[in-house]
């Protein structure tokens, strides 16, 4: 009989994406994937960074997803999560945002092939995180050329040469850098093109300019959360990912003050009253 591999994680492809804004955030400045990345963790916890890994950003990561898509219940995927967090590869945050005039929190959870100790995250989450890197020359040539470069290929009328591209191109990333999509671009370009295009980069540099989407308002910073509980702590009082009491830093209850609350809970589950006697309300 075939033994499976406990570190091998299944395919992602058919992960749910969380509600837009939400979800998994890539860490930057990562090591390129190799096969040993998280060789360092034990197999449950190998298997799961390996899954988290090769998730999209804004794929769903709280743990019912997770334990719909993996061979591990809730309560194991959650000690994991703990120990990823630990282990320097992933914490959790959430910041207010306004959407329609409303307040509302929106949740993430970075994730990061390459650990990291706890002085880098803080340095992330207050906006500061180190690079390491600069692009190549190659990855200069940016995806605002390639849309530009593209738009010959959906309409003639707008086919811009080399030099023009280069010279639209700033334009055009300032469309990203506002949180534009290349659909979205593209769309703002070729969308209700008249007969006839007299001068294409006239015309796309015109566009570029009238249809530019409001600069989006600075972010509130992230406020940290414990992995393990999920209350807000100042990211420098938290050791791993997790705070004091997760740690098991915070006093636990008396032992009679344990067993009069559990017997109260249980008295109320058998009456449907409340522990003060109130009935419960449906929330």
């Amino acid at each position: 009989m075939a033994i499976a591999q406990p570190s091998a994680a299944p395919r992602p492809a058919a992960h749910p994406a969380a509600n837009p804004g939400y979800g998994k955030r890539s860490a930057p400045d990562q090591e390129p994937r190799t096969g040993r990345d998280f060789a360092h963790l034990p197999a449950r916890e190998s298997s799961i960074a390996t899954y988290l890994d090769r998730l999209d950003d804004e794929a769903d990561m709280s743990i019912k997803t997770l334990a719909r898509h993996l061979d591990y219940g809730q309560c194991a995927i959650g000690t994991a999560l703990n120990n990823l967090s630990v282990a320097g590869h992933l914490r959790r945050v959430r910041r207010p945002v306004i959407v329609d005039g409303c307040p509302r929190w929106v949740w993430h959870t970075f994730f990061s092939r390459t650990a990291r100790d706890d002085a880098w995250w803080d340095a992330l989450l207050a906006g500061a995180a180190p690079v390491t890197e600069r692009p190549s020359p190659e990855a200069a040539r940016s995806a605002a050329y390639g849309v530009l470069a593209g738009l010959g290929r959906i309409d003639a009328r707008l086919t811009l040469s080399a030099g023009e591209c280069g010279a639209l191109e700033e334009q055009a990333a300032e469309w990203f850098a506002r949180g534009a999509g290349e659909a979205q671009l593209v769309a703002a370009v070729t969308a209700g093109l008249p007969e006839r295009v007299a001068h294409a980069h006239g015309f796309v540099r015109a566009r570029l300019l009238a249809k530019l989407p409001p600069a989006p308002p600075t972010p509130s910073p992230y406020e940290v959360l414990c992995t393990a509980c999920g209350e807000p702590s100042d990211s420098t009082a938290l050791r791993g990912g997790l705070c004091g009491g997760c740690w098991g830093d915070r006093p636990g209850l008396a032992a009679d003050l344990v067993h009069a609350h559990a017997g109260q809970v249980r008295a109320a589950l058998r009456t449907g009253t409340s522990p003060t006697g109130q009935r419960h309300a449906r929330l």
